[in-house]
């Protein structure tokens, strides 16, 4: 059965010399592998760019329920203007789609999660500038999508975040090591209110940036 969807590129991985294995996160599917013919063509090679990391497409899906994989059509590509041609937003689109592929599993229907990054995609390649918190305001907004979104309302100044239990607690309630101290989890805290319109006005340095980086990773 023929179903139309839009999806969102996470991985590619040749599969033959005609073939490879695209993973994407679909809107009517959810997370589903495509097998998609390539070839030695200009034809081919022009088709298997298409589906480079958060590439957006719409597409048609043979999709047949007792199958794993299933073949792709007429695929509609969304011409990004400057992601596949600017180097930072480039690798923010490798990194993101890597982080993706490993945390998103869900094989079904998520109007809301695929509109929260189908949205965001084109927010980055539209931006002009002001574009440097970017990835650490999406993964956090992500994690509402994945259940480990915190209270905010339970922040108070001077408080530590406990990774493990997703919760502000005081300073001196630490109870194990996955805890970050106050200076971070007030930078975290900062960053959670923020959305793609208001990051510009959280200044960080480089150093800054990957500790956030990092901890995000490890929560």
């Amino acid at each position: 059965m023929l179903q139309k969807t839009s999806g969102i590129v996470l991985h590619s991985l040749k599969y033959s010399d005609t073939t490879m294995i695209v993973e994407m996160y679909t809107k009517a599917l959810g997370r589903s592998s495509f097998l998609v013919p390539i070839g030695h063509s200009k034809k081919s090679a022009v088709k298997s760019v298409l589906f480079q990391p958060l590439s957006l497409m719409d597409f048609e899906a043979d999709y047949r329920p007792k199958r794993s994989l299933f073949a792709i059509r007429n695929v509609k590509p969304y011409l990004y203007s400057s992601i596949p041609y600017h180097p930072v937003k480039s690798s923010i689109a490798i990194f993101l789609a890597e982080f993706l592929y490993r945390v998103v599993r869900e094989d079904f229907e998520n109007d809301q999660l695929f509109d929260f990054l189908k949205n965001s995609i084109i927010w980055l390649d539209e931006s002009v500038s002001d574009f440097t918190n970017f990835h650490l305001v999406f993964l956090l907004r992500l994690t509402s999508f994945l259940g480990l979104y915190p209270n905010l309302d339970n922040y108070h100044r001077g408080d530590s975040f406990d990774l493990l239990n997703s919760c502000f607690i005081p300073s001196s309630s630490f109870q194990h090591s996955y805890c970050i101290r106050s200076d971070e989890a007030g930078t975290l805290y900062q960053l959670m209110r923020l959305n793609y319109g208001t990051m510009n006005l959280f200044k960080m340095n480089r150093i800054e940036r990957r500790r956030c980086i990092t901890v995000i990773i490890e929560y």
